[in-house]
């Protein structure tokens, strides 16, 4: 046991570190989560979220609760110069690969308090609200902070420190980390509103992206009543006039009256592409805004954050509860900076797509882009716009499969269906193919055993299934299989794929090979 007072201590309790508090939670980590704030941020910020996010929420034990926040996030038809369909970005259809809706709209406020009150649940996380950080430093030993709250001035200590204090982090200004800019810097103007009947009958039914070069605009269709638009300011427009309701309605003249909505939240913003020169300072870790910051084209800002935690959260655990050494956390920035750099690229180039100003380029941008789906809008998916894990704990044989997401089908049972995650649980997994003889080795599940792997053997719903097998409901994990060529899959705990095997040798392998690696 460490002498420090807390295992980990988290700074910022916004959404990613809301989440990081849960996760230490769950694991049983002496934790202690601090916000210079007091109270939620009652207007919203994050407007999507992803099945991967609400895939771990549910893990949580909280799925449920969101449910009235959250909304499914309809297609975004992009609409060109001459205002003519040019393409559509949408969600892939069923059977869901992990079990949700792909991709979700929700309402942060809401959303947020009740990812607060939850990590207030666990016995081992302490939460401080009204409290600041002032300083912080590091010896081999742990992590001193300096704290300023309502008893004044005192010094905590803890063996690591994860900072999800924003976009202006404290901590990383302490650290004297950098941003690497991936080039993209434009003014926006993200207006919130709640709208009535009448004006719900005005707008679009689905999101739209009006590639308009003498107006760029994305529309969003949230959850109930809320809608929100993010309007491309123009170089001579004051973004802190631009802010002011007169300004915003005039703005809003092509949809909406006053009489339509209310307005809940106009904010100017530059939309930047900037990612952490490093992520890790000794036993401090950058996560969330700290870490990066992207366009939101696709909506995957607090996507991003979670991921960060959800990556890191579990290593922290293995290497505090003496499971693996500590440069399995090496791997922290090593994945999370490269997706995060990849997916910015992505974003950043439907960025540029959209944001063009110049009329005859817009117009040249429209016919690729129609010419791209054979001269008809073509669709492309979201979920094929999130990149893999490309890099960092993955097995060393390569393979396709390798650092993607698990997917996760709806099992059933003689109570009714169930998820996988729900059924059989996370952490380190081995899923076997049921047709395959790896399912009946006593070798491979002693194996697997000996690892802690929970072992988990899928059929088909038809299948004339063996008390040791699980069936699906839809044939997603089993025509997985069929599709990566391969009959076992090592599953992390954030769910992304370790590595696959076709036959027991090869397994095998990969077993010692992850054992290895983890000690």
């Amino acid at each position: 046991m460490s002498a420090n007072e807390y295992q980990v201590a988290v700074v910022g309790f916004g959404p990613s570190g809301a989440v990081a508090a849960n996760l230490l939670g769950a694991q049983g980590i002496r934790t202690l989560a601090v916000d210079r704030d007091r109270v939620v941020y009652d207007k919203p910020r994050a407007i999507a979220l992803d099945h991967e996010i609400l895939r771990l929420f549910d893990n949580l034990g909280i799925a449920g609760q969101l449910a009235p926040h959250i909304a499914p996030f309809p297609a975004s038809e992009h609409f060109g110069a001459r205002g003519q369909l040019i393409r559509r970005i949408d969600m892939v259809s069923e059977p869901y690969p992990l079990g949700y809706t792909p991709t979700m709209v929700f309402t942060q406020p809401p959303v947020e308090e009740i990812l607060r009150a939850h990590a207030r649940s666990y016995p081992s996380v302490v939460i401080e609200l009204g409290t600041e950080l002032r300083r912080l430093e590091q010896t081999p030993e742990g992590v001193t902070l300096e704290l300023y709250g309502d008893g004044g001035t005192r010094n905590v200590t803890a063996d690591y420190v994860i900072a999800c204090d924003g976009a202006s982090s404290t901590v990383r200004r302490q650290l004297g980390i950098g941003f690497d800019d991936l080039v993209f810097d434009e003014p926006w103007l993200v207006v919130d509103l709640r709208v009535n009947e009448a004006g719900i009958a005005k707008l679009p039914r689905t999101a739209a992206q009006f590639c308009d070069p003498a107006r760029p605009t994305t529309y969003i269709v949230g959850p109930g009543s809320h809608r929100r638009f993010e309007i491309m300011l123009l170089p001579d427009e004051d973004p802190r006039a631009m802010e002011q309701p007169e300004q915003v309605w005039r703005l809003l003249t092509r949809w909406l009256t006053p009489d339509d909505a209310t307005l809940w939240r106009a904010a100017s913003y530059r939309f930047h592409a900037l990612v952490a020169s490093k992520w890790r300072e000794g036993r401090v870790f950058l996560a969330g805004d700290a870490a990066h910051q992207q366009p939101p084209f696709i909506g995957q800002g607090m996507c991003q954050g979670v991921r960060d935690v959800a990556n890191l959260v579990w290593k922290l655990a293995c290497v505090l509860g003496g499971e693996s050494g500590a440069a399995l956390l090496d791997t922290y920035q090593e994945e999370r900076s490269a997706h995060v750099r990849e997916l910015t690229t992505r974003i950043k180039a439907i960025g540029h797509v959209i944001c063009e100003r110049d009329p005859e380029a817009a117009a040249a941008r429209d016919l690729r882009i129609l010419a791209e789906g054979g001269g008809v809008p073509r669709t492309i998916t979201r979920q094929e716009i999130v990149p893999s894990l490309s890099c960092g704990l993955r097995a060393e044989v390569p393979h396709a499969a390798n650092g993607t997401l698990f997917p996760q089908p709806w099992i059933l049972t003689s109570g009714g269906r169930q998820l996988l995650d729900a059924a059989c649980g996370a952490g380190w997994r081995l899923v076997l193919s049921g047709d395959s003889a790896m399912a009946r080795s006593c070798a491979i599940a002693a194996r697997a055993a000996e690892m802690g792997l929970r072992l988990i053997a899928l059929a088909r719903a038809d299948h004339d299934a063996r008390p040791d097998l699980l069936r699906e409901e839809s044939g997603v994990v089993t025509d997985w299989f069929v599709r990566q060529a391969c009959a076992a899959a090592i599953i992390r705990p954030d769910h992304y794929v370790y590595g696959v095997a076709a036959d027991e040798a090869g397994l095998a392998a990969m077993l010692s090979d992850l054992a290895a690696r983890l000690q």
